[in-house]
């Protein structure tokens, strides 16, 4: 599966607290295998899963089972620790959507796991749509609650539509183009490009290029403080991350050998995925440096 990362970047670690973005497909399933992503630790941190085209299952330790679709929300809070799999369905052909993370501030990182999940009515004016999944924006405010002020939504634009945005100006912003061009107060974005719009900014100005434009808006306000973040695991230190690792690695191995059914997952931390027998996934080794704080 084609998977691009647009965060973190080298120049940029983090827009508001929004921490990782994966913009993947579109991939025909035929040809790539879709998706099958066995069980899984988190800490620390909110998924955000959006589609774009197909649809993929989603089950976790927390007895949540659930489908994302295109359009639908499905927010997994991971907390002090929540394992979970994400895998393609059989009547998936294509699949193309975003993977994205959220940092927990520090005081929110023990809250228990949680699930979310929350279909926004598209809001619209000449030349585009809007379905605003967290946040306030185009006059649309999710009811999904989050743990620092956040914006997300999906903007659709009409080749050639001008559209002033109104933004909150204690939020930074960043602007993930999936198709068409897109100009933002002048600067231009091509597909899979992320754009990055500073705090201070009352409005944004947006132009589409000559063919039909799909976005992804997000915004938040500066998280204000440092994060460790190794393989699935926020922290506030190496050391603590590094104590994730080992609890994970401590509950799929028997005997040095990582289990073949997560069904046999030992009591811990992470719980054991409801339903899903897929052999869990082992966690990489630590690098010989400590882990850097990113902000």
């Amino acid at each position: 599966m084609t998977v691009r990362r647009t965060l973190p970047q080298r120049e940029r670690t983090m827009i508001g607290a929004w921490c990782f973005v994966d913009h993947y497909g579109p991939d025909a399933v035929a040809e790539t295998g879709g998706m099958t992503v066995a069980p899984h630790p988190h800490t620390g941190l909110q998924t955000v899963s959006w589609l774009f085209t197909g649809e993929i299952e989603h089950r976790d330790s927390a007895g949540n089972h659930a489908m994302v679709r295109p359009g639908e929300l499905n927010l997994m809070t991971a907390g002090r620790g929540i394992s979970h799999s994400e895998v393609s369905t059989p009547g998936t052909e294509v699949l193309h959507g975003a993977q994205l993370w959220v940092a927990l501030p520090q005081a929110e990182r023990g809250t228990d796991p949680g699930f979310r999940h929350f279909a926004p009515d598209p809001v619209e004016g000449p030349g585009w749509t809007a379905r605003v999944f967290l946040g306030s924006l185009l006059g649309s405010t999710s009811p999904v609650p989050t743990f620092s002020p956040l914006v997300g939504a999906e903007l659709l634009l009409e080749p050639g539509t001008s559209l002033d945005l109104d933004v909150d100006p204690t939020h930074e912003h960043g602007l993930l183009l999936d198709a068409g061009s897109l100009r933002v107060d002048g600067a231009t974005a091509g597909p899979s490009d992320l754009l990055h719009v500073p705090l201070g900014r009352t409005t944004l100005r947006l132009v589409a290029g000559d063919d039909p434009v799909r976005a992804l808006v997000l915004g938040g306000e500066p998280l204000g403080e440092a994060i460790v973040m190794f393989w699935n695991f926020i922290g506030s230190s190496h050391d603590e991350v590094a104590a994730y690792r080992a609890e994970w690695q401590a509950q799929i191995t028997r005997d040095g050998e990582v289990v073949g059914d997560s069904q046999e997952v030992a009591e811990g931390r992470f719980g054991t995925v409801v339903g899903d027998h897929l052999a869990p996934i082992p966690a990489p080794v630590l690098p010989n440096a400590r882990l850097k704080e990113r902000r």
